[in-house]
């Protein structure tokens, strides 16, 4: 038997596809307790109130991602402001190079290099993303820490809100 799963756009699909695959695997019971867990762990991560650092998400082929997407609601939940969504961007799309560095994010969010090159990364080794990441906090993650849609989201959300604390001492010390 093949069960096919959505992709994960949101936080609440990842709570959805726990569910969903709970209910195929007979496990309800392991898998609220899962769901549980998932959301004690969410709910200690949020940080509550206070400033949002602007953070950029840019990935291959100039791809950002605004609020309406997992990764939008990640870097939310990290306490982060999405540039994507100041500049109109409410899904994914191409943020160009130009925009991406008027914006002059606090932080900027790339995607780790796969093992072999690859001409869509070449955007991420661009002398203007060099110099935002030199002047920036900048964090290199890996897609599977957000794109796959399961409870590993949690991790993503941990990192980016470590570099939120980062960077406010960074502003506090200024």
């Amino acid at each position: 038997r093949v069960e096919v799963f959505q992709p994960a756009n949101s936080l609440q699909d990842v709570r959805n596809r726990i569910r969903e695959m709970g209910e195929v695997l007979q496990r309800q019971k392991a898998a609220a307790d899962l769901l549980s867990e998932f959301d004690r762990q969410l709910t200690d991560l949020l940080p509550g109130t206070g400033p949002q650092p602007r953070a950029a998400l840019y990935a291959a082929n100039s791809y950002t991602s605004g609020p309406k997407t997992l990764a939008g609601q990640i870097l939310a939940s990290a306490g982060l402001s999405n540039i994507a969504a100041e500049l109109g961007y409410e899904r994914s799309g191409k943020l160009p190079l130009e925009v991406l560095a008027m914006a002059q994010p606090d932080l900027l969010v790339t995607t780790s290099p796969y093992p072999r090159a690859s001409r869509s990364e070449e955007n991420l080794t661009h002398p203007v993303v060099r110099q935002l990441i030199a002047q920036s906090a900048s964090r290199q993650m890996r897609d599977a820490d957000w794109v796959c849609g399961t409870p590993h989201v949690l991790g993503a959300i941990e990192k980016l809100a470590q570099e939120r604390r980062h960077l406010l001492e960074k502003e506090t010390l200024q």
